[in-house]
């Protein structure tokens, strides 16, 4: 029997064909009647029968005893869990219980409709999630622009004419925030129409080799260079923005300690070079530039952001086909979600800011380790192992286990739910009815699906959504708390859910129509709409907010501060076959060249006395990590590179496969204390490291 549905392993959406006898899995292909993917898939989805058929997941909920896990009944597991948070809860106050939700809870369906409202529930402001390790902001620039962090215009990929791109890797990662499955497909498209595509990376990428035009730049350093490019096309007459734009003669004055010659002090890129990449931009009939993780997750993250949505808007590539557009998606959730609020409440311990509802991940090991009132006491995990992502993996690790309780809802013990005292594992990917709320807003195109399970629901076994409905159930039975919108949420079946907001969306579809069409409906390439769907007064937008302009200020004279010599900057860097901190335990996945290397400049390693191949010790202000080192032309000099998610060995993870593979994680030498003073978004690239033999 084949089914259609959608992979939900990363943010692509690819469609598949999936082949099934019994309940085995026996083929995977791409969908060539999806209207967004149109066929393509990459490895990770053939691992998804790994997923289904892998040992080591757990398929009952477990007790963690002094004798080792202990499977226990449902109803067991829902009273330990409901009676110790609303214990705990009672004793010290809402705020010591903390939640965490993991990447995976937004490709889940029933994790976007009820991990929200149960976490409401639980009325705690110690709320974290893998937000602030990746694309705060994104958001936070949003908001302050198009006062909302969830109004994030995509590059019109498919018809621009000049692609600029800062630290991301669109060939591997398939978009990230900008959903296009296929960019490898796109980007040469691109070039065969006769476009351009140029990038600034500290490593020739998958992208790069595409054929783009790649430069190499000093990692964290991106603000002063796309700053430059900003300054040039101001200065030099080449702005042309919307009538609803305000704020940039405001904008131009900040912008003007930026020249290309200070910029090339900073960033190595050379002044020819900065003027010839912003007067093209400028003058292409149709131009986006996008930026990702490598420039998000460095100290001044939030001005690359604000300076990447600058170049759109005084180009006139704002809201243009070809520029960059906002999506309308069949399911539009802006209206319901939080416009991105800041600083309604703080940190205990450092003051840092929520956004959006939520804290820096970076702080939730100081909440648990720092006594006194409000000090968080139990930890509940969904979907996710902070130990391997937030910075300082090492140290939350130490504080998980001062915890007076903990409980995970995950179907791995894995380095972050080994210290959880129950796990409450729901059904896997195939097993899971699937529509995407999330990406669906971020798509290259409009289009909705919405996918059946390919296999029915193991007797026994337990939606993630079914597994919040019924702790809520018995929490409120202990703690009366909660919003009737939240209880009402917590109530409905996710496919209900999706059928009225289908129903009342701008096209008023509904589920019964999308299940008679499989593979999809293609609602349209993306179309101009501001700014009457700006949510700023007045609907304008503000291009030069306070918070940015006094950032800029402040941060000039450090970015504009030339290299240092001999200064080792670490990177991070992702593979196609790598999906974030899971997944290494999917042979399918892991086999073939090992790819856990710190990569380093051959001119490096000898300038160090080092050995291609050798093992070296890799030390940061916060902590060290053992690994083999690789020489690679492919980095910019002075540069090195370590991917996330390696290193599984810590005592009691259940991962088989993943236990055995070589790699050290590349949290252990990131800072807590770093962050993106804007958006609490932790500092994960540009980190000075030195590198020596290892004993």
């Amino acid at each position: 029997m084949t089914k259609a549905i959608t992979c939900t392993l990363c943010e692509a959406m690819c469609g598949l064909l999936i082949t099934t006898s019994g309940d085995r899995v026996t083929g995977i292909r791409g969908d060539a009647d999806d209207p967004l993917s149109a066929g393509h898939l990459c490895p990770k989805a053939l691992a998804l029968a790994d997923l289904r058929d892998d040992p080591d997941r757990l398929r009952a909920p477990v007790r963690r005893t002094a004798d080792g896990w202990q499977e226990i009944t449902w109803d067991e597991a829902y009273d330990l869990v409901a009676g110790a948070l609303a214990r705990i809860r009672r004793r010290h106050g809402a705020d010591a219980v903390a939640t965490y939700l993991g990447n995976p809870v937004t490709h889940s369906l029933g994790g976007m409709t009820h991990a929200p409202p149960f976490v409401n529930l639980l009325g705690s402001r110690n709320r974290f999630t893998a937000g602030s390790v990746d694309q705060l902001p994104h958001q936070v620039v949003a908001r302050l622009l198009y006062g909302h962090q969830w109004l994030l215009p995509v590059p019109d990929i498919d018809r621009t004419a000049y692609f600029l791109i800062f630290g991301a890797n669109p060939a591997v990662s398939n978009g990230s925030l900008m959903t296009a499955p296929g960019m490898t497909r796109r980007i040469r498209a691109l070039r065969e129409r006769g476009g351009t595509a140029v990038l600034f990376d500290p490593r020739r990428t998958e992208t790069a080799r595409l054929g783009v035009d790649h430069h190499f730049i000093r990692p964290g350093t991106d603000a002063a260079l796309i700053l430059g490019l900003l300054r040039v096309i101001l200065t030099e007459g080449a702005a042309t923005p919307a009538a609803y734009v305000d704020g940039l003669d405001e904008v131009r004055h900040a912008v003007e300690p930026f020249t290309p010659e200070r910029v090339e002090a900073a960033t190595g890129v050379g002044p020819g070079t900065v003027r010839r990449v912003a007067l093209e931009f400028a003058a292409a009939p149709a131009a986006a530039c996008y930026g990702r993780m490598g420039v998000s997750t460095q100290r001044y993250g939030t001005l690359c952001q604000w300076g990447i949505q600058l170049l759109n808007i005084v180009t006139g590539n704002l809201d243009r086909p070809g520029g960059t557009l906002l999506t309308r998606p069949a399911v539009d959730a802006i209206g319901q979600l939080d416009p991105g609020r800041r600083g309604r409440w703080h940190s205990r311990v450092r003051g840092l800011p929520e956004f959006g509802g939520e804290l820096p991940l970076a702080a939730l090991a100081e909440e648990i380790r720092t006594p006194g009132p409000g000090q968080v006491r139990a930890l509940l995990t969904v979907a996710g192992n902070p130990v391997q992502s937030a910075p300082g993996g090492p140290a939350l690790d130490q504080a998980l286990a001062w915890l007076e309780f903990m409980a995970a809802v995950d179907f791995y013990v894995n380095e972050t739910t080994r210290h959880a005292h129950v796990i409450l594992p729901p059904t896997e990917p195939l097993e899971r009815d699937h529509y995407d709320l999330v990406f669906r807003m971020l798509a290259v195109r409009d289009t909705a699906r919405y996918s059946a399970a390919a296999f029915p629901k193991p007797p026994g076994a337990r939606h993630d959504w079914e597994i919040f409905r019924d702790l809520a159930r018995r929490y409120r039975r202990l703690v009366r708390t909660g919003r009737w919108r939240d209880a009402l949420m917590l109530r409905l079946r996710p496919d209900r859910i999706v059928d009225l907001a289908l129903r009342t969306g701008p096209y008023r579809l509904s589920l019964a129509r999308l299940r008679r069409h499989p593979h999809g409906i293609d609602l349209g390439p993306l179309r101009p709409g501001l700014p009457r769907r700006l949510r700023t007064p007045r609907k304008r937008v503000r291009a030069a907010p306070p918070p940015l302009l006094e950032a800029v200020r402040q941060a000039a004279a450090d970015l504009l501060t030339p290299a240092e010599p001999g200064t080792l900057l670490l990177i991070g860097r992702r593979h196609l076959r790598d999906n974030n901190s899971w997944m290494h335990n999917s042979a399918r996945l892991t086999k073939g060249r090992p790819r856990h290397h710190l990569l380093m400049h051959p001119a490096d390693l000898a300038a160090r006395g080092l050995a291609d191949g050798a093992p070296v010790r890799v030390r940061s202000t916060t902590g060290e990590v053992t690994v083999e080192v690789a020489a690679s032309d492919d980095l910019m000099p002075g540069t090195v590179s370590l991917p996330h998610g390696y290193g599984h060995d810590l005592p009691g993870v259940r991962l088989t496969r993943a236990r055995h593979l070589p790699g050290a994680p590349v949290n252990a030498l990131t800072d807590p204390a770093a962050l993106d003073q804007l958006s609490g978004t932790a500092v994960l690239n540009g980190v000075p490291v030195t590198v020596e033999p290892s004993p």
